[in-house]
């Protein structure tokens, strides 16, 4: 995967496309855990942020279609993560069930993430003349914000 810069909407901007291929979820992880490992971010924090990037990266090959990529938006007070692919079917949680194989992503997504996550059209970084969907999660570089509610929660 190749690193991208671009855009002057945050401080930083990473994108990378993915590869269909069933090694790329574990080295969109490496890969994440050590760009944030360069952020001085609590271990806890980036062990969430690798879970969920890990789980919606693997909700776009289940369910999407491709092109896919990846995308880290950084600032001051922030860290975003985006998965952008093809399909325009917008993902859906999947009625609780604890015997379930699947349909637990974005149940870890949404506690994990305090609520600051959804869905939306988006071009690709990679590829600006193409538009896909993008699913995404924020989370706050310090740890929890006190007493913030989400102004989108969910989908």
């Amino acid at each position: 995967m190749t690193r991208l810069r671009s855009t002057r909407r945050s401080r930083k901007q990473y994108a990378w496309p993915l590869r269909e291929d069933a090694r790329t979820v574990g080295q969109a992880r490496a890969l994440i855990r050590m760009e944030l490992s360069e952020l001085s971010l609590s271990s806890d924090l980036v062990d969430d942020a690798v879970l969920m990037v890990s789980e919606l990266i693997t909700n776009a090959f289940m369910y999407g279609d491709a092109p896919y990529e990846l995308i880290l938006h950084v600032d001051e007070k922030d860290i975003m993560f985006v998965v952008v692919d093809g399909s325009p079917v917008l993902p859906a949680q999947a009625p609780h069930d604890l015997g379930a194989e699947h349909g637990r992503g974005l149940r870890i997504v949404a506690r994990l993430s305090d609520g600051f996550y959804g869905c939306h059209p988006q071009r690709y970084v990679t590829q600006p003349d193409l538009v896909g969907k993008a699913t995404w999660f924020a989370l706050p570089r310090a740890g929890t914000a006190p007493n913030v509610v989400p102004i989108r929660a969910g989908f």
